[in-house]
């Protein structure tokens, strides 16, 4: 079977170190090997941004310009813009239909999205269905692994979940079915009314003991053959015909790219390098990053693990450059210019050819809307087969 690995990147403007150590480099790994679709999100802006759009056309180009300048190739993987593959939103939509609303509610990121973006009404449609976009986008390409941060396997579960879902709803024969009903009744008035009870609140809740408590009900019923208390037990799950395949976890290594102020990397606070950051401001950044606090004076001794330079070393600097760091910060022998003056040049170096690819695709948009077109139309062969499945099942006369 081909790996086949499916992701994407909301366009909300240019991409920062923290994306090109913890996102970017993986997929470079990937398209060597895997079958891979990387597409720009620009729906998924809209989430979000859907009152002030003005700048996600301007930053789709953008993030397709830097996906091209760090080494993406679209003769090996392909490149494309989620809107122009149509059959995202038309999967999302029928993936609505049957998509419980407690489990749109319960996915990590609605209740603190809504936290942290107080000044936007987000009590709309789209941002409460974007799971349901989200899901749309992995499961058209028969994706086997999407890669994750171990903070995002959360995220990946609907996905999986609604696959189960669906499989379970429309992936069965009329003998299976026939079968499962057969040996529901076989359980008896009480057992089937508890286990189908069980079933409803494990398809709802998600929780792993709900599902143990109707298996052990299947477990011990002495009236049912083996082959139909496999059916039920595939039943339980939601499993049946694989109509959308369930994907994997790919999890991934988490960014060793912190942001200047040691917190995460974010925009939103202030505290990034850009991926082409022209080099005077990436020397004004770095040289002026805080240290570790114990280091008032030159001649206080510090301790690398404490200080946001640190992490940068471990990213561009040779073992011996590191080792230099970690005694002459220890013993106060080198002052905190001397190790940020050591990670300058190889931060702008390693940017400078980024810097140059970038420039070179900027400057032909031509180009750009051709590769994006070439990428739109293999998304769109390989989505449209998932998507004949999908109407089939459901009953919808499509020609």
């Amino acid at each position: 079977m081909t790996a086949i690995v499916v992701s994407g990147m909301r366009p909300t403007g240019r991409l920062h170190l923290g994306h090109y150590h913890g996102v970017l480099k993986n997929w470079l790994a990937l398209q060597e090997n895997r079958e891979c679709y990387f597409f720009v999100a620009d729906l998924h802006a809209l989430t979000t941004h859907y009152e002030h759009p003005e700048g996600i056309r301007n930053s789709t180009w953008d993030l397709l310009v830097e996906w091209l300048a760090v080494g993406l190739d679209p003769e090996k993987a392909v490149l494309f813009i989620q809107s122009w593959v149509p059959q995202h939103a038309e999967l999302a939509l029928l993936l609505g239909m049957m998509t419980p609303l407690s489990w749109l509610e319960r996915v990590p990121t609605f209740k603190d999205q809504q936290e942290q973006l107080r000044d936007k009404d987000l009590a709309t449609y789209g941002f409460l269905g974007y799971p349901a976009l989200m899901s749309a986008d992995i499961l058209l390409y028969d994706a086997t692994e999407v890669p994750v941060g171990a903070d995002q396997v959360a995220h990946l579960e609907i996905a999986r979940e609604l696959a189960r879902r669906f499989n379970s709803l429309y992936g069965r024969t009329a003998s299976d079915q026939a079968a499962i009903e057969a040996g529901l009744q076989a359980l008896g008035k009480k057992a089937r009314r508890n286990l189908e009870k069980l079933r409803e609140d494990y398809q709802r809740e998600g929780s792993p003991q709900l599902l143990a408590q109707a298996q052990a009900i299947v477990t011990d019923a002495a009236s049912i053959s083996e082959v139909t208390r496999s059916l039920l037990m595939n039943y339980l799950e939601g499993k049946g015909r694989s109509i959308l395949r369930e994907p994997q976890v790919l999890l991934t290594a988490a960014s060793k790219m912190p942001g200047l102020d040691g917190r995460k990397m974010s925009k939103s606070y202030g505290n990034t390098l850009g991926l082409r950051e022209e080099p005077e401001q990436v020397r004004k950044k770095l040289l002026t990053m805080p240290t570790d606090p114990a280091r008032v004076g030159r001649h206080d001794p510090g301790e690398p693990e404490r200080c946001p330079v640190w992490p940068f070393h471990q990213a561009y600097s040779s073992v011996e450059t590191q080792a230099w760091v970690q005694e002459g910060c220890r013993s106060a022998g080198i002052g905190c210019v001397d190790c940020k003056q050591a990670l300058v040049e190889k931060v702008i170096a390693e940017q400078a050819p980024i810097r140059e690819r970038a420039d070179y695709w900027a400057a032909r948009p031509d180009d750009l809307r051709q590769i994006a077109a070439a990428g739109a139309q293999k998304a769109r062969e390989k989505a449209a087969q998932t998507l004949a499945r999908v109407q089939e099942v459901m009953g919808l006369d499509v020609h």
